[in-house]
């Protein structure tokens, strides 16, 4: 029995006992159930009892009792015990507890996903780097942790469209197209352009493409090397995001909401809800209505949209192409743009509640890392994927959360000892597939299955550990902290370890192979599946040796 279908139980309980007229309450949509910190309390435990005692006018011990008979009653229940002021303990019986081996083994790669989420459209927007250079590692946070949100919404139900803006217009732009000619040139790097041997490379496949550009005037010229070198630019960052694992379902241009009306339009649907004024021949949004400390301007009064212009065009875009929830990822020193993307929304008609959620990381750091050799003033994410590798980067940057700072160790994630957390549940995974190799060599196999042999305390303990990761994954959802399922697997490894310590699954010597072996084989496999689903929600593989 899965905490899931506990939580059903207790849930058809409730109703089952309003309806007898045990009591008059309203029902949650859900019951919680958790896992007591001390094992002698049994394998579940619930405070409904406490939530809706005072509710129903009763004391809560004495709706506990109502709910303890009905309970006492449902298969796979062993007892149920009332402690303290109303706690349910809920003890169920071997069987019912290891049928959740053969529960996971049969879903696959299906165990863990939920629809909690389900009919939720959601645009997931991250990294969104500017054009101009190679990513970094403030870039390296922003993709793991986007990527893996976007994949735990994915798992409990919800549509998600990852989407990188490409922040191809403004002023970056035409210092990027200018450093790149200069090198064409022969000529220094124009003050305030951008060094490093990467524009050097772009000089030489722009030259390489259009080989007469070495003899056009800079006017002529300019515009072809910034097209050129933004189009090889976006390749290496689109190879780079997916060396690390990294995919996106639309890469959507800046440049495109200037080039045509939509900056324009968006100023008239603003204008129209009756949040944009004229003052000093500036046209503004009147975002202090909700909660930004100024109002902003939209187009300046020489005629030129700002910024702001573009971002409320680009969030009335993602409204357009039906997204429910627009999610946009920032980073630290972006604090101050929650207020006024939540003003665009509530300006454009949202719930700024519900239709917008900023999230802000905090900085990541890398002990001795070198900066690189190509760009010489930051630390690339290339360069970082070469030294550690995808699967120490994206594990150790999964297992934090994003609003706190990080520091990642190298010396750690290079070793190969239980220190080292991705190794640790790496090395888990790979257990599972040892030991099953070495049960099929000795004859062990899963032609029949025994939910009632597997009654020992470890087995118990790995049975509600895997039971709670289809939670873990709802919540990791919900909160969009996919850091929880990194802690989660962490448990998951250790508990099997312990099991493993324990519990053999290989007869030894030449007793007969019993049910409790084919039995045990079904946990191991278990057990590795759902290490292996939990490691694809981080973008980390699950090797099946090592």
């Amino acid at each position: 029995m899965t905490p899931e279908e506990l939580s059903a139980a207790i849930s058809a309980c409730l109703q089952a006992a309003v309806e007898a007229g045990d009591f008059h309450v309203d029902l949650p949509s859900e019951v919680r159930v958790e896992r007591p910190k001390n094992r002698e309390h049994g394998d579940w435990a619930t405070n409904i009892a406490l939530q809706l005692g005072k509710k129903a006018g009763m004391n809560p011990r004495e709706l506990a009792q109502i709910l303890r008979d009905r309970l006492a009653g449902i298969d796979g229940v062993k007892s149920v015990d009332i402690a303290g002021p109303g706690f349910l303990n809920i003890t169920l019986d071997a069987g019912a507890a290891g049928e959740l081996a053969r529960t996971i083994v049969e879903a696959g790669s299906a165990y863990g996903t939920n629809d909690a989420l389900a009919g939720h459209t959601i645009n997931m927007e991250f990294v969104s780097a500017n054009p101009t250079g190679p990513l970094h590692l403030a870039h390296t946070r922003w993709a793991a942790l986007g990527d893996s949100i976007a994949r735990v919404l994915r798992a409990s139900g919800a549509a998600v469209t990852a989407e990188y803006y490409i922040n191809d217009a403004g002023t970056q732009m035409n210092t990027f197209a200018a450093s790149v000619l200069a090198t064409i040139k022969g000529r220094p790097i124009p003050e305030g352009g951008y060094p490093g041997q990467y524009i050097a490379d772009l000089g030489r496949q722009a030259l390489t493409a259009r080989p007469e550009l070495a003899d056009m005037d800079d006017e002529e010229a300019l515009p072809i090397v910034r097209e050129l070198a933004y189009r090889a630019q976006m390749a290496d960052i689109e190879e780079t995001l997916a060396d690390f694992g990294v995919h996106f379902d639309v890469f959507f241009s800046e440049s495109a909401l200037h080039e045509g009306a939509a900056v324009g339009q968006a100023v008239d649907r603003l204008r129209e809800q009756g949040h944009v004024f004229d003052l000093d021949g500036a046209v503004w949004l009147r975002t202090t209505d909700f909660g930004d400390d100024k109002d902003r301007v939209l187009i300046r009064a020489n005629g030129e949209p700002t910024y702001f212009a573009a971002d409320a065009a680009y969030y009335l875009s993602k409204k357009d192409r039906g997204f429910e929830q627009k999610i946009y990822l920032l980073g630290a020193d972006h604090h101050g743009y929650i207020g006024r993307l939540q003003a665009i929304a509530a300006c454009a008609g949202d719930d700024m509640e519900h239709n917008i959620q900023v999230l802000i990381g905090q900085m990541v750091s890398v002990n001795g890392a070198r900066l690189s050799k190509r760009a010489g003033n930051i630390i690339e994410l290339r360069d970082l994927l070469q030294w550690l590798g995808k699967d120490a980067l994206r594990y150790s940057l999964g297992r934090s959360s994003a609003d706190s700072a990080m520091s990642i160790d190298p010396q750690l994630l290079q070793k190969n000892t239980n220190e080292n957390p991705v190794f640790y549940v790496q090395y888990a995974h790979a257990r599972t597939h040892a030991v099953a190799r070495n049960a099929e060599s000795t004859g062990v196999d899963t032609s029949s299955f025994d939910a009632a042999t597997l009654n020992h305390p470890t087995e118990s303990d790995l049975l509600a550990a895997l039971g709670q990761f289809p939670g873990v994954v709802a919540q990791s959802a919900t909160f969009r902290e996919p850091h929880r399922v990194a802690r989660h697997l962490e448990v998951i490894a250790g508990t099997y370890h312990r099991w493993y310590d324990a519990c053999r699954i290989a007869p030894q010597g030449d007793a007969p192979i019993q049910d409790v072996h084919k039995s045990r084989l079904w946990l191991n496999n278990a057990t590795q599946q759902v290490l292996a689903n939990g490691l694809d929600l981080l973008g980390v593989s699950a090797p099946t040796r090592m």
